[in-house]
């Protein structure tokens, strides 16, 4: 290939100069991660020694996250790297600068099991709304008398016709 067939993209924006939809799940996911934990741009920003604007251009995807940077987002957020590439559409992924900077390049198909990733509850959204309810319960008595509510009910049998009934 010679440099002439090679078309660069604006530091790994679209051709249009829109923000790369890479850039904007990874920062999607550091903002789930940051509201999960409770923690506010600013204290984000304070833990990662950086200003609290520079954190919401990350999560808008505005600017790109480096991978030292990435590597300390993912320490105080306490999260592998891998969480933030988690849950991304093949679509998002074929989109990465490569593809903008290589003719004919073929798509890259992402290495995790996509199945894994459906069926784990843990990507669920219903999961992430039931866990943040749970930490915002004043009572910790009362909640722990919920976790318990729900581990038993887990635990007990029924029958899987009586949902649709409910549907």
């Amino acid at each position: 290939m010679t440099a002439e067939n090679v078309k660069r993209s604006s530091r790994g924006r679209t051709p249009t100069g829109q923000p790369n939809p890479i850039d904007v799940h990874v920062g999607n996911r550091i903002r789930l991660r940051r509201t999960l934990l409770g923690l506010s741009q600013e204290k984000l920003a304070s833990l990662l020694g950086l200003t609290f604007q520079q954190v919401q251009k990350y999560e808008r995807g505005m600017n790109r996250v480096g991978a030292s940077r990435l590597w300390d987002i993912g320490k105080v957020l306490e999260v592998p790297i891998g969480f933030f590439y988690e849950d991304m559409d093949e679509s998002v992924a074929s989109q990465s600068p490569r593809m903008f900077s290589i003719p004919d390049a073929e798509p890259l198909h992402l290495a995790e099991d996509t199945e894994k990733f459906d069926l784990d509850p843990m990507h669920r959204q219903e999961t992430i709304e039931l866990v943040k309810a749970y930490y915002k319960i004043p009572n910790r008595k009362a909640a722990k008398h919920m976790f318990d509510l729900i581990i038993a009910m887990s635990k007990s049998t029924y029958n899987k016709d009586d949902d649709a009934d409910e549907e």
